[in-house]
């Protein structure tokens, strides 16, 4: 794969305890450091006006006021530090790199994979939350729509938080589809499986709420079943993966079950799903926070792009979860 990658990151200071902490990126270059195949690309970050297409202009204002002020805690998760504007700004325009490098034919080895921070999928349009600023994905979306480069972006988002940023921005357009597999009841306890979106965006909108303890074999079943089906019916020209992997079993902060291994089952699926709606694929970087962890995951996606066949288990999934599939099956006319 291609690495969208920049020290400015590293910049973004959120204190020695913060979960959300530079050395995450350190970790995944560690990681990549042993395979074959890694390739590193900066890109220039993103301009106020391609954020400001997301995010209303007044927060964008405060939040870079608070930044010249030295920062500090936006509220009781989400810290800034004085390399923070920049970061953000930087964290979104690898995520447009991304999207854009994606449209232009980088796919297969090529695949672009943006490894910025802050994090971005529960940045909504007005305000910062969840150790986000700017909604990274949300911007590369737009970007591309208004590029003209894509007139059709799906965003399927496997953190184990919902993404509620991101729907909030889309929720009610056509060109954008937000899927999210996530943990019920979670941070920030959004993504009920009846927001299915409104007024032009109705039925773009697929939330699956996984009960706690999901694994491997219920992440399959929920892809194959509903994901990749309401993707393929939406006939994008961009998948955009906001790739977390907090849902992996030893992250600190979720329940979740899914080991190193299902995340190289979900990329195979994830290119799967893409080649069947004849769309190209760009990953983001959110969440995950065991650094072990974080760094297997994404070396994970990147050994599946590079020819490792993922290793599958005969496990089925659980009742609950075939259960809640076929309701939003149902739901979605799927």
């Amino acid at each position: 794969m291609q690495f969208g990658y920049s020290e400015r990151c590293l910049a973004h200071d959120t204190g020695e305890r913060h979960p959300e902490n530079p050395d995450r990126l350190r970790a995944i270059r560690r990681g990549l450091a042993k395979r074959h195949g890694v390739e590193y690309a900066e890109a220039d970050p993103a301009t106020r006006e391609e954020v400001v297409a997301v995010h209303d202009a007044e927060y964008v204002d405060e939040f870079e006021a608070f930044v010249d002020d030295g920062g500090g805690s936006w509220d009781p998760d989400t810290v800034a530090s004085e390399g923070t504007w920049d970061a953000a700004l930087t964290a979104a325009g690898l995520a447009q790199w991304a999207a854009r490098s994606a449209l232009d034919g980088a796919d297969g080895r090529d695949t672009p994979f943006a490894l910025g921070r802050p994090p971005g999928h529960h940045a909504v349009p007005d305000d910062a939350m969840g150790f986000c600023f700017f909604n990274n994905a949300a911007v590369a979306a737009q970007t591309v729509l208004d590029e003209g480069a894509a007139d059709r972006v799906a965003i399927f988002d496997w953190d184990v938080h919902h993404g509620n940023g991101t729907q909030d921005v889309f929720y009610d357009r056509g060109d954008v589809l937000y899927s999210s597999i996530h943990e019920d009841g979670l941070y920030p306890d959004t993504g009920d499986l009846e927001e299915t979106g409104r007024d032009d965006g109705e039925g773009t909108t697929v939330n699956l709420p996984l009960a706690a303890g999901a694994g491997d074999a219920d992440y399959r079943y929920a892809i194959d079943e509903a994901i990749g089906p309401a993707i393929d019916r939406f006939d994008p020209d961009l998948l955009i993966v906001s790739a977390g992997f907090d849902a992996h079993r030893h992250d600190p902060i979720s329940r979740m079950r899914v080991s190193s291994e299902g995340y190289a089952m979900m990329t195979d699926r994830v290119r799967s799903v893409a080649d069947d709606a004849d769309a190209v694929e760009a990953y983001v970087l959110e969440g995950g926070y065991g650094l072990d962890t974080l760094a297997e995951g994404v070396s994970m996606v990147h050994e599946t792009y590079d020819g490792r066949t993922p290793v599958t288990d005969d496990e089925e999934p659980d009742a609950k979860t075939e259960s809640l599939v076929a309701d939003l099956r149902e739901l979605l006319d799927l």
